[in-house]
């Protein structure tokens, strides 16, 4: 039985295996620009911001921020993540681009998360 890990160990480095290399800086820099300096959703540039940051922090596959951001503009969702509305990451994930449909899951829980961290949107 020597030869088998303990379950704290495989925990141990689960965690490790999930966490980006630099998890601590990256949150950091969200909290200060979805909570200081963006904490909005009315203007497109605060929007493409957050949305770009999320993307290159998290590797969430957004292709085309513009389009993304446009749609999340389009749900004007300040009030929602400060009530828990979880309906509102649906919302966010299902985007039209090109007449096509994409769902965007991955990148909305972390966008609704980041607006507000206390909330079901951590599921």
């Amino acid at each position: 039985m020597d030869n088998y890990p303990s379950k704290e160990t495989v925990k141990e480095f689960q965690n490790k295996w999930n966490k980006p290399k630099n998890y601590p800086e990256q949150e950091s820099a969200l909290n200060k620009l979805f909570f200081d300096l963006c904490p909005e959703n009315k203007s497109l540039d605060d929007i493409m911001i957050k949305c770009a940051a999320l993307n290159d922090f998290y590797s969430t596959n957004i292709f085309n921020i513009a389009a993304v951001a446009k749609h999340i503009q389009s749900w004007s969702i300040d009030e929602r993540p400060r009530k828990g509305d979880v309906d509102l990451v649906e919302d966010i994930a299902c985007v039209k681009i090109d007449d096509k449909q994409h769902r965007f899951y991955s990148f909305a829980t972390k966008y609704c998360s980041h607006h507000q961290p206390k909330t079901l949107f951590h599921l």
